[in-house]
């Protein structure tokens, strides 16, 4: 227990709780500033085994926030799953770590977080937090939402049949969102929100469910503001995600995002599971703000940014070009569509 002392001497885990989290599991979806963060403070405390799950690879921008990678791995473009691992087994080698090159999809989610005892969410985008949403309703694993963007973050715990669901508070996909691609983000922020996620996993993990936050809380670390709402009323009886007659929507392959390569073309389509209202004027501002161009007719928006060129529709369906690398559109399109 040496190694892990200060955490023992901490009475609500003591010796009982350290080795509890020897003998958990928990996935983190998502390899970026959130799913870093939270890596390493789980690694750190002693979970017994990681599952890290992302489908990018380590970039420049991302040295910044995301606390695994170092220069080598942005000029080797190393997947981040596999940076990850390499780098959490370093740090704790009395761990097992697993780092997964994948895209979490309605089709394979539940094959890869099945078996965990908490999933952490550090994703970019509401299509795959809705998927882990239904997964999380589904198999009975505890999740916790977070997000973070300029200064602004959020974290919420969700107890299947305990909680209000994320379904319950959304009830239908964001047609609008901002992006650390957009708008930028201050590491701080991502600190605070994976600062809240882990200690939630911890509680979960250690045996100390009792002492989770039963609230959604939000924070902007640069206007000083912190808000705590109790969303306990929210949770509705008749959600598809978790109510008495759920049929899990998001793991219908109908309502995932689709994407096809286009035949004969360099270019990849990308068709969201739900119509979007796709303000292009917002959008085009976004787009100037992080270096690229964009002009628009009443039908649709054409972008050059990022060495690619992608026209946007105002229903949301987009055509990458210049790729038909599916996982390398998708990126894109998460990056400056939300």
């Amino acid at each position: 227990m040496e190694r892990y002392s200060r955490q023992v001497l901490f009475s609500p885990i003591g010796e009982e709780g350290q080795v509890a989290l020897a003998s958990k599991h928990a996935v983190i979806a998502g390899a970026g500033a959130l799913g870093t963060g939270s890596a390493e403070m789980l690694a750190r405390a002693g979970v017994g085994k990681l599952t890290v799950i992302d489908r990018d690879y380590v970039e420049w921008s991302n040295l910044q926030r995301q606390q695994l990678y170092t220069e080598l791995d942005a000029r080797d473009r190393l997947p981040k799953a596999a940076a990850a691992e390499k780098r959490l087994r370093e740090i704790n080698s009395e761990i097992e770590v697993y780092g997964l090159i994948e895209d979490i999809t309605a089709l394979n989610a539940e094959n890869l977080i099945g078996g965990a005892d908490v999933l952490i969410d550090a994703t970019d985008n509401f299509d795959t937090r809705f998927i882990l949403n239904d997964v999380s309703q589904k198999l009975g694993i505890p999740w916790i939402y977070g997000g973070c963007v300029g200064s602004y973050g959020m974290s919420y715990s969700i107890l299947p049949e305990k909680s209000p669901c994320l379904h319950c508070l959304l009830k239908q996909l964001p047609m609008e969102g901002y992006t650390c691609d957009t708008v930028g983000i201050i590491s701080p922020a991502v600190g605070m929100t994976t600062a809240y996620q882990t200690a939630e996993a911890l509680k979960i993990l250690s045996g100390n469910t009792d002492q989770l936050r039963s609230k959604l809380v939000s924070f902007d670390l640069w206007h000083n503001q912190h808000t705590s709402i109790n969303i306990d009323k929210l949770k509705d009886p008749a959600c598809t995600s978790c109510g008495e007659n759920r049929v899990y929507p998001y793991l219908n392959y109908e309502n995932a995002t689709k994407t096809a390569v286009l035949c004969g073309r360099d270019s990849v389509q990308i068709r969201p599971g739900s119509k979007r209202d796709i303000d292009f004027a917002k959008l085009a501002e976004a787009i100037a703000e992080s270096g690229g161009e964009a002009s628009a007719n009443p039908y649709l928006l054409s972008v050059a940014i990022d060495g690619f060129r992608m026209v946007v529709f105002k229903d949301g369906r987009a055509l990458i070009h210049g790729t038909k690398d599916v996982s390398a559109a998708k990126n894109l399109y998460y990056r400056y569509l939300g």
